[in-house]
């Protein structure tokens, strides 16, 4: 038995799941990147049969994504299965990944079959998906709640029909590290034909027990790991595979476990995927949070001074966080941003330096001192800018009074330079109302927030927005140093998206006519 675990990134399927409203495919394909860069072994993409947006992403990411297996996911359906082929086709390698549930309560309430038929549609679905590819992955469903000699069964039929890696799931977060970890002994010790796939573990948080029931199940033999970053995903969220991954590298001595990951990615991956998903990381959180290498307490703080393995297990630099260098300021020429994008580890192809470097000359202006995060919140946010972006705000100049505010506003709508005043109650509605009248779009906000993105009064704030237009959700990122116009911003990315989706359907419409 192979002592590396492989490990399968689910952020862009079953994390997705979690967010208010959907990514890009440009979002996606960031997170993708990313992934890839972190060494992770199978990303899975998405469920391409679902929506024509995922089937895209799916397509896009097998497109460009060269170094990781891309996965794409299918109920036990034809349909299903034939539609995730044919976006993953264009791939390096890939994967297809079919599912069915196997625990009672679903067999009998959800699916309303016999467990005869279940195992009968699994092992079609399996030879259907290997006319496509090699590699292909079962998953039964609920696996934590079905009774392990229906689950002996299904694996043992699986594997039989081409299956080579099958997936125990505990989609519920319902079992306990020994009782996990007990399943996938039985599986060894009952299966007959299970030397000839990959046993592979998904688990959910929702007692908090997914990281170590994950690490239990890979003491017991299964050797691949399946998570999200920072354990996002729907209710409590997923195995976070930043905490697994880096529990198999310190504990090593003990667990005799490897992976294929690049530790020092662990930090800005995170950091990403965060950002683009609109999801703070809690500031306790295991291995990524803000305070995960913090030390208040005067016994640790001299404990760590004279040696810093008293109360540290593990460095910041392991997982790629790096001392704050020196600062820029708008004196910082070209070379000094390229430095400092360098030493965080951003290749000049993952950004567009021009674009950057202009940002960050706006933002030095503003604040003074530009630090490495602030780099990295305009990379991120100038990354999702689309070039030919058709309303964007060319001036902006607010009054306040105690209870009213007044905006002005210039917009770029395509050639034509459009001018609107609004009072509203308080700056940023005063601003909404004007872009409403100069857009003509009647759009309803679901959600609004402001985030700090950086350190003291001048620094970055963030604002997203979710909002949905005729039936479709949107969402909207904008970042500046003033929270109104971040606002503005963030709108007129949600307007922007709603334009080039308008573009898009009247092409549509142009070639069926």
């Amino acid at each position: 038995m192979s002592d590396q675990v492989i490990i399968f990134d689910t952020t862009l399927r079953d994390g997705e799941q979690a967010l208010s409203a959907s990514l890009t495919v440009k979002e996606k394909l960031q997170i993708a990147y990313a992934l890839e860069r972190l060494g992770v072994d199978v990303i899975e993409a998405g469920f391409p049969v679902s929506s024509p947006g995922d089937f895209e992403s799916v397509q896009t990411i097998a497109r460009h994504i060269k170094n990781s297996r891309i996965c794409g996911l299918s109920r036990a359906v034809e349909k299903d299965i034939d539609a995730a082929a044919e976006a993953l086709k264009v791939a390096e390698a890939f994967r297809i990944h079919t599912f069915i549930s196997t625990s009672t309560i679903h067999v009998q309430d959800k699916l309303r079959r016999s467990y005869d038929d279940v195992v009968d549609m699994a092992v079609h679905a399996v030879k259907h998906a290997r006319r496509y590819t090699d590699d292909v992955e079962f998953s039964c469903e609920d696996a934590g709640r079905t009774p392990i000699d229906n689950l002996c069964r299904m694996v043992e039929a699986a594997i039989n029909a081409g299956a080579t890696t099958v997936n125990i799931p505990d989609t519920v977060g319902y079992t306990v590290p020994s009782e996990f970890g007990g399943i996938i002994t039985n599986l060894f010790n009952r299966v007959p034909n299970i030397d000839k796939a990959v046993i592979s573990v998904h688990c959910h948080d929702d007692l908090g027990m997914s990281v170590a029931n994950s690490i239990s199940a890979v003491q017991a033999g299964a050797r691949q790991v399946e998570g999200t970053i920072n354990g996002i995903g729907e209710r409590a969220g997923n195995t976070a595979l930043e905490e697994v991954i880096m529990a198999l590298k310190t504990r090593e001595d003990y667990l005799g476990i490897t992976t294929g990951i690049k530790h020092n990615e662990i930090s800005r991956t995170s950091k990403m995927v965060s950002q683009l998903c609109n999801m703070p990381i809690q500031s306790n959180k295991a291995i990524v949070g803000a305070n995960a290498f913090s030390h208040s307490s005067g016994i640790h703080q001299d404990g760590m001074l004279k040696n810093k393995n008293t109360y540290e297990i593990l460095t910041p630099e392991s997982i790629g966080l790096q001392k704050q260098a020196l600062n820029l300021t708008s004196r910082s020429g070209r070379a000094a941003v390229k430095s400092h994008m360098d030493t965080m580890g951003y290749n000049q192809d993952e950004y567009n330096l021009d674009v950057l470097y202009e940002n960050f000359l706006k933002l030095a202006d503003r604040k003074g001192q530009v630090f490495d995060y602030d780099l990295e919140s305009l990379m991120y946010f100038s990354n999702l800018r689309e070039e030919d972006d058709f309303y964007k705000l060319n001036y902006l100049s607010v009054q306040s009074g105690s209870v009213m505010a007044t905006t002005s506003i210039k917009l770029q709508c395509g050639d034509d330079e459009r001018c609107e005043a609004a009072v509203g109650n308080g700056p940023v509605d005063a601003l909404y109302q004007c872009i409403y009248r100069v857009t003509g779009y009647d759009i309803v906000l679901d959600k609004f927030d402001l985030t700090a993105k950086g350190e003291g009064e001048d620094g970055l704030g963030q604002a997203d927005i979710i909002a949905n237009y005729k039936g479709r959700k949107y969402h909207g990122t904008g970042m500046s140093t003033d929270i109104v116009e971040a606002s503005g911003e963030a709108l007129l990315h949600v307007i922007n998206s709603i334009h080039r989706a308008n573009q898009i359907e009247q092409i549509k419409k142009q070639k069926i006519a």
